[in-house]
This record gives C-alpha cells, structure tokens and sequence, in this order.
C-alpha cells in the first residue's frame, strides 16, 4: 500500500474514532505494527496526529483534514458526480468553481470536453475560481479563459480566502456556479467547515444565475459550521447514488432538482 494512501486511511480512523492504537491499525491495514508506528510518528511531527503510547489520537486539524489527505475517501463516487456536474456547463459560459476534491474531479471533466477547450468566437469558456489546484488542473490541460479570485492561501484547501478575492466576485457575474461544499441540508442549507471559504462561496452564489451544489451522498443531511447558503438558493444537487430515496425526495419536495450520478 503507497505510504500516502496508508496516511490517508490512518486519518480517516481517526477522524471517525477520534483514538487508535499501532495493534489495530495494524490490523486493519494489514502490514506491520513497526510500519504503523513510522507513519505515527511521520503523522505527528506534520502535527496531523498526537502521537500517545501505543497509539494515536486525532486532534482539531484533523476535522478539516488537508486536501491531499481526502482524495481517497468516496473517491469513485465523485468521479461520477465530477463527470455529471461537468455535464451542466455548456460552451460559452462564465462558471464559478470552489476547492476541494469534488470540485477537482468537475474540473478534470471540464478540461478533457473538447467543446469547450477551443478559442472560436463565442465558444471558450471562462471559469471563475478561488482555489489554486483547480486554475492548475484547468490551466495544464485545456484553452479555456481562468479567472483566479485574490486572496490568503488555506493550505487546507488551496482556496483564496478573504477580502481581496471577495472585491473581485463583487464585479463578475456567472452563469453558473458549481459548489463543492461540507454538508447540505433541507432545513440548513449548504455549509463549509470554515468561515472564510463560506464567504466566498457565499459571494460566488450572489453572483451566479444558477447554483448546483455538488456533494456525495455522505454529506446530504449533515451540518457544518458556516452557511453558505439557504436550500431556496440551490436550483440543482449532483450526487451518487448512495442517496436515499427519503434524502433525495426532501430536497425535491424542497423544490431542488437531484442528479445522482
């Protein structure tokens, strides 16, 4: 197993247990308890982990857990939701995207549609964005016009955070904005687990015409810290098909179209 993708799953035990020890960890993973104890320690001095005596505990960062360490969870399901989402955008238009690994897959999907990478009159698309890794994944592989938002680097997510950007999202408008977020729910809305990528996301839905949210099935019904916005402001919610018949009905009957990929 590659050490990173090792790391991953050590984090999320953690985040769901809050404790492990190196015996069970090493059970679950299959490989040796002295492995387990490197990766421990490796963990502990990025300051991911607090390293116990024969174990390991979760602390705050690891409720927020950094970009590269989330791209395995739901991994295929997103995919699906990515391509899905990316199904929405037609050639020509302005597109807001935010962070996270949801969104990546939306922009890999975007990148490879060859009716929209092309410089024709009319044609190329402009993307709108807050998040370094998504203007890269875009500007690497394809012609369409990148609009990064300014900002304060979260290291978690790579999004531009605050006032900077924020004057930026104030002087564009969007066709469509296509939201990656923490949570969605009926009654609370769409939310993000930090205040200062809620207020983007928040200026970003303020501008736009449409709004989908994009999450997998995990994340319908839950809650996070900051809203981004109320249900009555989402046209669309892509997700997969771990949604629950009951889950995907209270957000139609909330007045939300469900696309499960």
């Amino acid at each position: 197993m590659d050490r990173y993708v090792r790391w991953n799953a050590l984090l999320e035990l953690l985040t769901d247990s809050g404790r492990v020890s190196v015996e069970d960890a090493a059970a679950h993973l299959n490989v040796s308890q002295a492995t387990i104890r490197r990766d421990f320690d490796q963990l502990a001095q990025q300051q991911m982990i607090i390293r116990t005596r024969g174990g390991a505990v979760a602390n705050g960062v690891s409720y927020d857990l950094p970009l590269r360490y989330k791209t395995a969870k739901h991994s295929a399901e997103k995919q699906r939701i990515g391509a899905a989402a990316a199904a929405l955008v037609a050639p020509g238009q302005v597109v807001g995207l935010n962070g996270g690994t949801t969104t990546t897959e939306v922009a890999r999907a975007l990148a490879v549609r060859p009716d929209l990478n092309t410089n024709a009159e009319g044609t190329q698309l402009t993307v709108v964005t807050n998040a370094l890794n998504i203007a890269n994944e875009l500007l690497v592989r394809s012609q369409m016009k990148i609009v990064v938002a300014g900002g304060v680097v979260r290291p978690q997510s790579f999004e531009l955070v605050g006032p900077l950007g924020g004057a930026l999202l104030r002087e564009v408008t969007l066709d469509l904005v296509l939201l990656g977020v923490n949570a969605i729910d009926v009654k609370l809305g769409a939310a993000a687990h930090h205040e200062g990528e809620a207020a983007m996301n928040s200026l970003m839905v303020g501008r736009a015409k449409r709004v989908v949210i994009i999450a997998d099935s995990s994340k319908l019904g839950g809650h996070a810290f900051a809203r981004i916005c109320p249900i009555d402001r989402v046209e669309t919610l892509v997700t997969d098909s771990g949604a629950t018949p009951s889950v995907i009905d209270e957000f139609e009957t909330a007045g939300v179209r469900v696309i499960t990929a």
